[in-house]
């Protein structure tokens, strides 16, 4: 390298050096106005983890300074979410009001967030691992909409986590590991702040080298920065080979421990250990004891030279990277390597020592800047100018909306079938959304762990193709074997096959959810599992809701209706589940032509503005349909209920039902009516509907939004202010009793409360109290 660019280059890296340093300052301040500074209405720590913190701000540093570009995306590790928000602050794109309100109603959240964050926040973070799995799966969507066009060659993106050393714990890390390897993912980054430390101790002697071997096996490149430039040149000195040797076998326990006494208790250890080496005695004695602690504890992960040169060198292919850089937990604070320090503050003292040891001058806190030099604050402003990801160019995009098929459009598909399922009219509808020719049934993508012929979208698959980006026939079929899947794997399928891990499954439809605001591009992913294992996945399901991710789930088949399968395989909790998670609209439809309706319905809601992911749980059980005339009925069955017999006004008594157990309600009915003509029988088709309606509506008549009746309230006005409620659910009883709440009537909720088993259907309905025999005892309990 010539003179001239060399010494231009030390210049860079001694302001980037500079910049680093308040950066760090800004994150420690923002966290001690939080807990110190401003005032506390509660007596609560607010926290911030200053430690984990510092132990990241030099790779950021050299990631958002340099390394990144406007297309690449990141997953910040939650806990140095205050480094984050320092570094938009510098970009412009976070105001100083969200920083002094950092962990405050309205300021910078504790954890990266996509939907409570005003600044530039790619992908949210703060459940462990998820956000790491997380680019996996947004690297794989990249690759599905470039095969389309819809991504050009020179505006793909680097998909890049920055993860904690103990996050790797995490097993969902793991499963998305084996599944990027199975697609052949790219453009992938993981960086792991390697500094050794947990919550609550320090980790594990040498699991760095098991680790690599993980990730080498699953093809990715893995690099490990263990040194920076400072150390290497120790270590070629006369006696270095022996200090480098030391440091590769301590113990992670012994190398914090020295970290935090310091550079004394360095020398005396050293000077012990190496005692029988003249060489490296003579080296440790060249340094002053601050020198030798600065010597020992800048690691790979701490120094912009390494950093910038390994970033660069990965930036030459695509090839997706597992980056292990060596920090100290807490480098540069009071409580550097303490394994008590995730949690710990710096006390008033200690900020203020912090403050002069950097320059910043009291009272000028929250300047980034304070304390430069003219000449360095301009060519500070100048390097962040320049910064690529700098550039003011659109990253959170907008899509065109697209026309989706109407309700009557897919109704078509179900029409005149006789008796059937719900799950398998989910499969007609998608089977002829397959045979579409417009453009929204070449957006739709589906997925689904290991079940995709067997929640019945082998159909669309059939029709659409898998996607894969390296073409692959259909072995069977071109060998002219008879099979009813034809699955043909190319850069055109529609379907994305997963291994059956449903936390991949929920990740996946986060990513596919996702494409409007990272990549400019509408979905309609839809994705299938069987619903006993919702709750296995359920994490992963909450942080895509939490990010606002828009998805049609469909989880099937449900319930104990489920009945061969055994209790194992009797989903009992789902409906509860759904009603209590943000973001999704839960649906239980009973009948073929209500599916058709929800489905269309959910395709809406992907897009509208205010809209949400809907979750359809469904079933195998075939059962007669209803003789249906007008169309009203359709609206109640988005909005969550209808009558399918209505009652007579002042009724005493109604039967409510969801979902498969259809029949059983009916035939109960119809047999009440006998001597009760006036009784109705309610459809709900979502009681997450009609009980979100019911808590607004009550909650605006006392916030000033001004009166208005909820749908349950208008459902339920008929009947008398005294009539019982007989509800039927398969799930958890809990779903429906709250009805009772809304008029004050009384209730008998019939569901499932214990584990079922193996049997057929009259058996388990009797054993279980759910069939047509336990709503009539459980009407005659209400009116006796």
């Amino acid at each position: 390298m010539p003179d001239g660019a060399l010494t231009a280059k030390r210049q860079e890296i001694a302001l980037l050096r500079r910049l680093e340093e308040r950066i760090l300052w800004l994150a420690a301040w923002t966290i001690h106005n939080a807990n110190h500074l401003r005032e506390s209405r509660d007596g609560l720590k607010v926290g911030g983890h200053q430690a984990s913190s510092a132990s990241l701000t030099t790779i950021m540093t050299a990631l958002y300074m340099k390394a990144l570009r406007p297309q690449d995306r990141v997953a910040v590790k939650p806990h140095a979410s205050p480094v984050f928000h320092a570094i938009q602050h510098l970009f412009g794109r976070q105001s100083l009001d969200n920083l002094k309100r950092f962990r405050a109603l309205g300021g910078a959240q504790s954890y990266p967030s996509r939907t409570k964050d005003v600044d530039d926040v790619d992908f949210s973070t703060g459940s462990v691992g998820l956000g790491v799995a997380m680019t996996a799966f947004a690297s794989l969507t990249q690759d599905y909409l470039a095969a389309r066009g819809a991504v050009k060659p020179e505006k793909m993106g680097r998909m890049i986590s920055l993860l904690g050393d103990a996050e790797l714990d995490e097993g969902n890390i793991y499963e998305a590991l084996i599944e990027a390897c199975k697609h052949d993912i790219r453009n992938t980054w993981w960086i792991v702040d390697y500094n050794r430390q947990s919550l609550d101790a320090t980790t594990q002697d040498r699991m760095f080298t098991r680790y690599g071997e993980i990730f080498e096996a699953a093809g990715w490149a893995v690099e490990t920065l263990k040194w920076s430039k400072r150390q290497r040149e120790a270590f070629a000195r006369p006696g270095g080979d022996r200090l480098q040797a030391w440091i590769e076998t301590a113990p992670n326990d012994l190398f914090s421990a020295l970290t935090y006494q310091g550079g004394a208790a360095w020398r005396e250890r050293l000077t012990a250990d190496l005692a029988d080496s003249p060489e490296a005695l003579a080296l440790i004695a060249a340094y002053k004891d601050v020198d030798l602690a600065e010597l020992m504890t800048e690691l790979g992960g701490h120094c912009l030279e390494t950093l910038l040169e390994a970033f660069e060198k990965a930036s030459q292919d695509d090839r997706p990277r597992f980056f292990i850089a060596y920090t100290v937990k807490g480098l540069r604070l009071p409580f550097q390597g303490h394994k008590d320090n995730h949690a710990g503050l710096m006390t008033p003292a200690q900020i203020a020592e912090l403050r002069a040891r950097l320059g910043v001058v009291e009272g000028e806190e929250w300047d980034p800047l304070s304390g430069l030099s003219a000449a360095e604050r301009t060519a500070i402003k100048g390097l962040v100018a320049r910064a690529p990801f700098a550039a003011e160019v659109e990253r959170n995009h907008l899509a065109p909306q697209i026309p989706t098929p109407s309700a009557g459009e897919l109704l078509a598909a179900v029409a005149g079938g006789g008796d059937q399922s719900t799950q398998a009219a989910f499969g007609k509808v998608m089977f002829e959304i397959a045979a579409r020719k417009d453009e929204f049934a070449g957006r739709v993508v589906t997925t689904s762990p290991d079940v995709t012929v067997s929640t019945n979208l082998g159909g669309f698959v059939n029709r659409r193709g898998v996607f894969q980006r390296r073409a692959h026939d259909d072995v069977f079929k071109r060998r002219r074997i008879p099979s009813a899947q034809v699955w043909s794997k190319a850069e055109t399928g529609q379907h994305v096959e997963l291994g059956i891990a449903e936390n991949n499954l929920f990740i996946a439809l986060a990513a596919l959810g996702l494409t409007e605001p990272l990549f400019g591009e509408r979905l309609f992913p839809v994705g299938t599992l069987y619903d006993p294992f919702i709750a296995r996945g359920l994490d992963a399901l909450n942080y895509a809701c939490y990010q606002d991710a828009r998805f049609l789930l469909v989880a099937t088949p449900s319930g104990l209706t489920l009945a061969p399968e055994g209790g194992a395989h009797q989903s009992i909790n789902a409906p509860v589940i759904g009603m209590a998670q943000p973001g999704l609209d839960t649906y239980e439809p009973a009948f073929a032509d209500e599916t058709a309706v929800l489905m269309a319905h959910a395709f809406d809601r992907i897009q509208a503005k205010d809209g949400a992911s809907t979750y359809l749980r469904l079933s195998t059980r075939v059962i007669p349909q209803p003789d249906r005339t007008g169309e009203a009925w359709r609206q109640g069955v988005i909005d969550g209920g209808y009558w399918l017999r209505a009652p007579a006004p002042g009724a005493r008594l109604a039967i409510v039902y969801s979902g498969a157990l259809a029949p059983e309600a009916l035939a109960a009915f119809e047999a009440l009516a006998e001597d009760m003509p006036e009784a109705g029988l309610l459809a709900v088709t979502s009681a997450d509907l009609l009980h979100r309606d019911w808590t607004a509506s009550g909650r605006a008549r006392w916030t000033g939004e001004g009166a208005r009746t909820s749908t349950i309230e208008t459902l339920l006005a008929p009947l008398a202010q005294g009539a019982g409620l007989v509800t039927l659910t398969d799930g958890a009883p809990l779903a429906l009793s709250w009805l009772g709440s809304v008029r004050g009537q009384r209730v008998r909720a019939l569901g499932l409360e214990t584990f079922g088993q193996s049997g057929d259907l009259p058996d388990l309905y009797a054993k279980y109290r759910l069939d047509a025999d336990a709503v009539l005892d459980a009407c005659a309990d209400l009116l006796a």
